[in-house]
């Protein structure tokens, strides 16, 4: 793997071999500890509102996060939107102080309860907040987790603001390490986090395994109702459920493969090298000629996939030979595979639209890096949209979170949950 032979102690010379457009290079560096920012980009989106993205939980993230919102409230925002999609958590303490930057002192932000009292613990915000009355947009998807769920949760569980997209990770487990020998540790689960309503955000139940040893989420028997401070009905069974919920739009087919098989990443390289500048990040269009030149590219690499479909009919003719149905019905099947065959043209005229956006995007991150591609990005954003709507509309947003409307207004595609590893 490239990043193990670039790894070493910070401060130690390495020499990388770079090739650039076809023409290699020696440079010579020194390794240094990574710093990943923590907001990677703040801006006005329109003029009334302030776009805050958030990405991690890191040592003194919350003065990151305060100097980007006192830099937004000199533009005199109406609303902001704290973006903490895919943000995976981190340190409990920044947590706390990510709230306090939006609520007063004294309030419970979380709490952690477990069988050893010595462990239990309540936190509380202790000092003034930046702005605690300018309407709030948490957003968060299924990756967000752990600290991120619990600034969102907290923040609902206040009535501070609106929470819109989907429902969040479920992480709510506190965690200790103890040494042990051979240079390991062991990670001990002592207590769980509970948020100010009462209710704890975790979402796998390990106390209680399925038959055959796996972990299942809480059961709808165990889900229990808590109330937000001016009494809107929540819920417990993991992760925190969004006012608002928004699932985006899946990739079709063939946009995931380009994507997950490089192929849009490879493009945007290419069309880097022969065009050294482009005029601005929201100027930039990807016009017909580059999508033929996208076409052809795809041709020259022998680009080719399977549909899901297509996989599915040939398991079909599989089980069919199995069960000595196949010969019965060859003709049905025969036709079946001649109809159901994709047509990469016909796929890359039908899906121009999700494609070129993809392209955009990856070729602006060559110009202007991580900032630019989440600038262009969020004017495509079904959940940046839905918030600006429902942050513009005042009437609702207070009746929301007046307790008036406990029911929240769901907009989705779909109603499962999902798990993946966050941490």
């Amino acid at each position: 793997m490239v990043s193990e032979k670039l790894k070493g102690n910070p401060g130690t010379d390495i020499t990388v071999t770079i090739e650039r457009n076809g023409t290699e290079s020696d440079f010579r560096m020194k390794r240094e500890r990574i710093i990943i920012p923590p907001v990677p980009y703040y801006g006005m989106i329109d003029k009334e509102t302030g776009y805050i993205r958030f990405t991690n939980f890191t040592q003194d993230c919350v003065q990151e996060v305060k100097n980007a919102f006192v830099a937004l409230k000199e533009n005199n925002p109406q609303n902001i939107i704290l973006d903490l999609r895919s943000n995976p958590g981190g340190l409990l303490k920044e947590a706390v102080g990510i709230v306090n930057l939006f609520v007063g002192p004294g309030n419970e932000v979380v709490s952690t309860k477990g069988k050893v009292k010595q462990f239990d613990e309540v936190s509380k915000t202790t000092k003034a907040a930046v702005d605690e009355n300018i309407p709030l947009a948490i957003l968060i998807n299924r990756s967000s987790a752990s600290a991120a769920e619990i600034v969102a949760g907290a923040i609902q569980d206040l009535d501070r603001g609106v929470i819109v997209g989907q429902r969040s990770y479920g992480k709510g487990l506190v965690q200790i390490t103890r040494p042990l020998s051979y240079n390991t540790q062991l990670k001990v689960t002592t207590a769980k986090y509970y948020i100010p309503s009462g209710r704890c955000i975790q979402a796998l139940d390990f106390s209680h395994r399925n038959e055959d040893g796996s972990m299942g989420i809480i059961p709808d028997s165990l889900i229990s109702e808590f109330k937000t401070k001016n009494g809107r009905i929540v819920r417990d069974g993991g992760g925190i459920t969004p006012d608002f919920e928004i699932s985006p739009d899946p990739l079709s087919q063939v946009a995931t493969e380009l994507f997950l098989r490089n192929y849009i990443f490879d493009f945007a390289t290419k069309y880097y090298w022969a065009h050294p500048d482009i005029d601005s990040i929201t100027g930039f269009r990807f016009t017909e000629t580059d999508y033929n030149d996208f076409h052809n590219f795809l041709i020259g690499r022998k680009f080719n996939y399977r549909t899901y479909t297509e996989a599915s009919v040939n398991q079909l003719i599989t089980n069919a030979k199995k069960e000595k149905y196949y010969d019965l019905h060859k003709d049905l099947f025969l036709q079946l595979e001649k109809e159901i065959v994709h047509d990469l043209d016909y796929d890359l005229t039908l899906f121009r639209n999700e494609i070129t956006e993809l392209l955009e995007e990856e070729i602006i991150r060559r110009y202007f890096y991580e900032h630019g591609a989440i600038a262009r990005g969020i004017n495509n954003d079904e959940q940046i949209r839905k918030a600006i709507e429902i942050l513009n509309n005042k009437e609702l947003y207070s009746h929301i979170l007046s307790g008036k409307n406990s029911s929240p207004l769901i907009t989705r595609n779909d109603n499962n949950r999902e798990s993946t590893d966050s941490q």
